[in-house]
C-alpha cells in the first residue's frame, strides 16, 4: 500500500458558552432540518445539538453530536469554570449508553452532526446561522493527513507481471494484443 499526504478540510463549530442565552433556536432549526420530510416538524429529541440548561445558575452550554461510543466513560469529574460548576457529561459530544442525548427517539440509533451538508449545500450549519448571540461559530481548517491509497487491481496485476516476466515482455504482449483489436 502506498501512503499519500493529503489536505483534509476539518469542519467544526466553536462554542462560546458565555454567549449562549438558552433560547434553543439551534435545537429547533436542527430538528426541523432533519425531519422527514424536511421542515415538516420540530422535535428537539431529533436534533444533533442540545443545550444543557440550568436557568437558576444561568448555565447554558450548547453541545453538538459527535461519534457514537459503545462504552460509558469511567470518570464523573466536576469542573468549576468562572464560578459555574460542570460535570464531564456537559461537554461530552458522544452518543453513549449512559444518557439519551443524540439518539433517534423512535429507533434508538445514534445521531451525529452532519454540519447540515445537503443538496443544495449550506454555507454554514443552520444552528450557526440561527444563533442570534453568536455563541456558535462555524470554522474550517486544513489538516494534513496520511492516507493509504489502495492500488487498482489492474495496476497490481501489471506490477506482478512485470516483476515475473520483465517490462519489455509485458509491453510486447500489450502491443500484440492491441493490434488484434
Amino acid at each position: 500500500m502506498k501512503v499519500e499526504k493529503k489536505i483534509k478540510i476539518v469542519k467544526t463549530i466553536k462554542i462560546d458558552a458565555d454567549k449562549c442565552n438558552g433560547c434553543r433556536a439551534c435545537e429547533m432549526i436542527c430538528s426541523a432540518f432533519h425531519a422527514t420530510p424536511r421542515y415538516s416538524s420540530i422535535n428537539p429529541a431529533r436534533a444533533r445539538i442540545h443545550v444543557v440548561r440550568d436557568p437558576l445558575r444561568d448555565l447554558y452550554v450548547p453541545v453538538y453530536a459527535g461519534e457514537y461510543t459503545a462504552a460509558e466513560c469511567a470518570g464523573r469529574d466536576r469542573y468549576v469554570i468562572n464560578g459555574k460548576e460542570y460535570d464531564e457529561c456537559t461537554f461530552c459530544r458522544a452518543s453513549c449508553p449512559s444518557r439519551d442525548w443524540f439518539k433517534e427517539p423512535d429507533s434508538g440509533l445514534p445521531l451525529k452532526c452532519d454540519m447540515c451538508e445537503s443538496d443544495p449545500p449550506q454555507e454554514q450549519p443552520l444552528c450557526v446561522q440561527w444563533c442570534i448571540t453568536d455563541a456558535l461559530v462555524y470554522e474550517e481548517r486544513e489538516e494534513e493527513v496520511e492516507e493509504e491509497v489502495a492500488e487498482d487491481e489492474v495496476e497490481t496485476g501489471l506490477e506482478a507481471l512485470v516483476h515475473k516476466h520483465g517490462l519489455q515482455k509485458v509491453l510486447d504482449t500489450m502491443a500484440r494484443l492491441n493490434r488484434k483489436e
